[in-house]
């Protein structure tokens, strides 16, 4: 039996760990990032960025995240009510979990453990519920996206391709592994109010409308003169295929920045353009978020089981 100091230590390792190892990889990215050029970055910042720019592009930054907080309260709501507050606390202390490790798998475990360990596989599954209906509108955007742009044959490759995935699933829902099938899974995600699922989606959708338009301001901000839905299909294919693509958080701007530079060369747009917005679209979606959650990870405290006589 491990006693209470030792919990307590354990704990504070964790903790520090997680902020550490999070500070650390951001540092790493800024500092020893061959594609980022701070000169110019400054350089950009002191010459397009007016006070009234920056704040207006921190405002989308905060209400995105907001969103995902407003997305994650409805949701854990199937298991207990929590304030505002706390969720804001478990949703950037997940963010900070999960910034490296691959597809920010370290989220779930983050958030979960503000919760009694008899709960932890409905917060996980709820999580993936918060996380699947943001790739779901990313996809289905996606896919708008690049039919609008002309790449029919990906558009058609990719409709096959999710068409032949919904058979196969179709087909081996009733399969068991290990006490887990695809037909129980529908059946949790069933059980979930429908109103609770509705609100779900309003909520992704705003959350997708609102960053993909901070992607489309910036733009804008660079003086780039290309027609509203031309750029805007653009972005929601950029953000298709990137999210698609396995990857770390800490890496989510050069994964988006790679795939972004592929497809905005095609609207003769500059690679320095493109790299400076997914950098600083990384920076203040990611990184700021990150630098907040660090503080809830350290006051972070473990709830204690009740032992009942």
């Amino acid at each position: 039996m491990i006693s209470n100091k030792t919990k307590q230590y354990l704990t504070l390792i964790i903790k520090l760990t997680i902020v550490f190892g999070a500070f650390y990889f951001i540092y790493d990215k800024l500092a020893h990032d061959d594609k980022l050029s701070w000169t110019q970055f400054s350089g950009i910042l002191q010459h397009k960025f007016t006070l009234s720019w920056l704040i207006f592009m921190l405002v989308f930054s905060v209400l995105n995240r907001f969103l995902e907080i407003l997305k994650w309260k409805n949701l854990v709501e199937v298991v207990e009510r929590i304030s505002l507050y706390t969720a804001t606390k478990q949703v950037l202390a997940g963010v900070t979990a999960g910034l490296f490790t691959p597809n920010g798998i370290g989220e779930y475990a983050g958030k979960a453990l503000y919760f009694p360990k008899n709960e932890t596989k409905r917060i996980l599954f709820l999580n993936v519920i918060c996380n699947g209906i943001q790739l779901i509108i990313a996809v289905l955007f996606g896919l708008i996206g690049l039919l609008y742009l002309g790449y029919t044959l990906y558009f058609i490759v990719l409709i096959t391709s999710i068409f032949f995935i919904g058979v196969f699933m179709f087909l081996t829902k009733n399969a068991n592994i290990k006490g887990y099938s695809i037909k129980l899974f529908l059946e949790k995600i069933g059980e979930i109010p429908k109103r609770t699922h509705r609100k779900n989606i309003v909520l992704a959708v705003a959350r997708y409308i609102t960053f993909s338009h901070q992607y489309y301001f910036l733009f804008v901000l660079f003086g780039v003169k290309i027609d509203y839905f031309t750029l805007m299909a653009t972005i929601t294919a950029v953000y298709f295929i990137a999210s698609s693509l396995p990857s770390f958080q800490f890496l989510d701007f050069v994964v988006k920045g790679s795939v972004a530079i592929w497809f905005f060369n095609k609207l003769h747009i500059d690679d320095y353009v493109v790299l400076f917005i997914s950098t600083f679209m990384w920076l203040a979606n990611v990184v700021l978020p990150v630098l907040i959650g660090s503080y809830f990870v350290l006051i972070f405290k473990p709830k204690k089981v009740e032992i009942k006589n």
